[in-house]
């Protein structure tokens, strides 16, 4: 067992939650490396979104199609608000 303190896990934890929702709340996108080697981006949605770098690479080659796509079938698209979003 450790010798961490009630008191000092529960400080710690507080911290912890402190720091999640500062970057939670100032909207700004991260990006990590996942376990498997995949990389996540967070602050999309609840979940985050994780491809492998060759996933990336041929959605980015296709960034022009996709804003197409997009601004073609913009009126049947559904819409969500920021705070919908979080």
């Amino acid at each position: 067992m450790s010798d961490t303190s009630y008191e000092e896990l529960r400080a710690e934890n507080e911290e912890l939650k402190k720091q999640l929702a500062a970057s939670a709340g100032d909207g700004a996108l991260q990006f990590k490396v996942a376990a498997k080697g995949g990389v996540s981006v967070y602050g999309l949605g609840h979940y985050p979104v994780t491809l492998y770098y060759e996933q990336w690479c041929r959605l980015l080659e296709n960034v022009a199609a996709l804003y197409a796509f997009l601004e073609s079938n913009k009126g049947t698209l559904k819409r969500r608000s920021a705070a919908e979003a979080s």
